[in-house]
Order: structure tokens, then sequence, then C-alpha cells
């Protein structure tokens, strides 16, 4: 059994650590689309996450490290221009005017792609971290 003052000290110790520090990233409310969202390229050849879900007329910035990567979107109305080249140790953003989903494609390593979910309202859905669904 833990005596009072302990106990007392655990919950002032557990709330500090609850609040926001500077520089934290903090998410959307539950059932809320942020309008901004960054997709890493990593050097184990995956988009992470995929997928990710942004409000529409959002933004996504894609952050390529030290591996080269390239991201083309497959043909569909709405889908914002193809990131092209060797990008390494660099950031491209695209905006996402259109609700949809979007998939793409890593050009230099087969079978790396990923998907962006577009939403024009957000629904709760805990299995799956929330989001719009076309």
């Amino acid at each position: 059994m833990i005596s009072r003052p302990y106990a007392f000290t655990f919950v002032a110790l557990l709330s500090a650590c609850a609040g926001s520090a500077a520089g934290t990233v903090t998410a959307p409310p539950p059932g809320q689309l942020g309008t901004t969202a960054t997709v890493n390229a990593t050097p184990a050849i995956a988009f992470n996450p995929s997928p990710a879900r942004i409000a529409q007329g959002g933004t996504i910035t894609f952050a390529f490290g030290s591996v080269a990567h390239n991201v083309y979107f497959d043909a569909v109305a709405g889908a914002p221009a193809d990131i092209p080249g060797n990008n390494a140790s660099a950031s491209v953003s695209r905006t996402f005017m259109s609700a949809g989903t979007y998939v793409y494609n890593c050009h230099i390593h087969p079978g790396m792609s990923g998907t962006i979910v577009v939403g024009t309202t957000a629904t709760s859905d805990t299995t799956t971290g929330g989001g719009y669904y076309p």
C-alpha cells in the first residue's frame, strides 16, 4: 500500500509529465484532421506514416533522409505534382486541395509506396487513428 504523501507526489509528477514541452509536436484532437503532416522516406525503404491523414487544403512535407528517394503519384484527379529526381537530405512539400486517397511510389525503390488520405470532415475511429474515409 502507498502512503498518502508518496501517492500525492506520484500524482503531482504524473500531472507534470502530462503537459506538453516546448518543441513537442502534438496531434490534433481526436476526430480532427491536421493541416500539416510529415511523411518520412526512411533508409529502410519505407514511407512513414502510411497512410498519412490530412485535412483538405493541408500540406504534407516529404522528408528525405540520407538515402535518395522520389515521389510519383498515381494519375488521379486532384493529385499534386510529383517529386522527381534523387532527393536526399532534403524536404519537399505538397498541398492537397481535393479530398480523396492518393497513392504514391518511389521509382528508385520498386515496391516502396505510401498513401495520403485527404478529408473534408473528420470521424473518430480508434482502430485506424481517425480521419476521413472517402
